[in-house]
């Protein structure tokens, strides 16, 4: 059967460059529609880490027992090493104008997919309840407003904003990351030359080798789940544009900000003893410069739901691909609208029920690794070593293309890494496996997620149809050369 059309959409004229709500979801964007500009990829992935939420991951070095010192090597440590796995994928947005998940579709099947889709799911919505948490305790310990208030508020907020789409949340990133920025630079000057105030702790800590592994495997979670975010918003740059540089973008955004902040919130807790980001900022901001703090604080809030925008927009995405998967899902505006609220309403009831958030910071990445490691390595074999960036992008919007309904090859492999994780894991009040109890608590299962799933998948992959797929991928281009051509304004 010949595939069906990428995007029914596709023949309709071209959208406008910044329309008010974003017409579209799954589609594959069309040359004409490939607007955006690999330059804006490092502000947007630095904002998208500049908030509380990432200050939180550097209270986490001190409550297992590292210094201030070790907490902030182990902290940049797996910060590099995570953002290596997002920043390639981000090269497959641009080179393939799709979602992120819809190209999984070719190593998982049309139907397949709806495995990793719940890692994903897991990741965007769980990301949106510890921001919740972590926005709501901050604000109520520092002002005094109701959580439930406050929840429903930033929720609505980050809805909207997901509503609007790709470039209504590009345009509010950059914003707000040239905005941010100079406070920032200011409270941290203010910190090293000691105006921010403190005392050195009492219980410096030191050094862990289980601590320093639990630091590194929360840092490096932090922004491997953000891997299936990427080619989201990377689908609309010019599909000639280098990798090199879409990697090289992402990779300094992503990990430059972390970089800085981890530090600074493993300083807020060992010489200030804060246990809340939202806190730690608003004390040390004003101890700096009167009101600096209370400015950082309401910046840091924006910031945060900002990026609760950005994982409702991508959990739609997950959600609909999903729903797509099992039958076929109208390209429209309202079906994204639905998507979206019906995730935000499970965020929003979930985050703010919750109040602890450094738990709950702690658990969720642990719990988002082990799912989307797995993921990460059978995607990124694929696409660099199996496929090299040839796909048949038509047939990835059909059940009877070349890709199936389930790839045996990416499930397979995906199942025999999660499996293969459980002996390592190490999750405080969830679960401990054998070797990690055997090892002192030291959590080794992203390694084994990150290694088994890409090794099997290699090997399952050496029966592939080469020659059927280079058939599958020149009836592809023919059905998107027509597209393109009928896109034109």
């Amino acid at each position: 059967m010949a595939p069906a059309s990428p995007t029914p959409e596709a023949s309709s004229p071209a959208a406008p460059r910044t329309p008010l709500v974003e017409a579209r979801s799954l589609d594959w964007v069309p040359t004409s529609e490939r607007h955006g500009r690999v330059r804006a990829q490092g502000p947007f992935w630095f904002l998208g880490n500049f908030q509380p939420f990432t200050v939180a991951i550097g209270l986490v070095g001190p409550t297992v027992g590292l210094s201030l010192g070790w907490t902030a090597v182990a902290g940049i440590a797996g910060i590099l090493f995570g953002t290596l796995f997002m920043a390639f994928h981000a090269t497959q947005g641009a080179q393939l104008g799709l979602p992120q998940m819809i190209q999984s579709r070719a190593q998982f099947g049309y139907r397949g997919v709806l495995v990793p889709l719940v890692g994903s799911l897991i990741t965007f919505v769980a990301f949106n309840i510890v921001d919740t948490v972590i926005i709501g305790e901050g604000l109520q310990g520092l002002f005094g407003w109701d959580t439930v208030v406050v929840g429903v508020v930033i929720g609505a907020v980050a809805t909207a904003l997901a509503i609007f789409g790709h470039d209504w949340l590009h345009l509010a990133f950059t914003v707000l990351f040239w905005v941010s920025l100079p406070f920032w630079v200011v409270l941290t000057i203010g910190v090293v030359t000691g105006a921010a105030g403190g005392a050195a702790p009492t219980a410096p800590g030191g050094f862990s080798g289980t601590g320093f592994l639990i630091m590194f495997t929360v840092s490096a979670s932090y922004n491997i789940t953000y891997a299936p975010y990427v080619s989201d918003y990377s689908r609309y740059l010019p599909e000639d544009t280098a990798p090199w540089k879409i990697i090289a973008s992402v990779f300094w955004g992503a990990s430059a900000s972390p970089a800085w902040l981890i530090p600074l919130g493993a300083w807020f807790a060992t010489n200030l003893g804060v246990t809340d980001a939202l806190g730690g900022i608003h004390d040390a901001g004003n101890a700096v410069v009167p009101h600096l703090g209370t400015a950082l604080t309401v910046l840091s809030v924006l910031a945060l739901v900002a990026t609760m925008g950005l994982n409702a927009y991508s959990g739609m995405l997950s959600l609909v691909t999903g729903i797509d998967s099992i039958r076929p899902v109208p390209r429209t505006r309202t079906v994204r609208v639905v998507a979206i609220l019906v995730l935000a309403v499970v965020w929003t009831v979930a985050g703010v029920a919750l109040t602890d958030a450094s738990a709950a910071v702690n658990t969720a990445l642990l719990l988002m690794i082990y799912l989307l490691a797995p993921w990460t390595a059978v995607n990124l074999v694929d696409y660099f070593v199996v496929r090299r960036g040839h796909y048949a992008i038509a047939d990835l919007f059909t059940p009877d293309g070349v890709y199936g309904r389930w790839g045996w090859r990416g499930l397979v492999a995906y199942g025999v890494g999660v499996l293969c994780e459980l002996p390592f894991i190490n999750v405080a009040d969830f679960a401990t496996g054998p070797v990690a109890n055997a090892l002192g608590g030291v959590d080794l299962a992203p390694v084994v997620g990150l290694v088994v799933p890409a090794v099997v998948y290699l090997i399952a992959c050496r029966g592939l149809d080469a020659r059927g797929e280079a058939r599958a991928i020149e009836r592809s281009g023919s059905v998107l050369a027509a597209a393109s051509r009928e896109a034109q304004p």
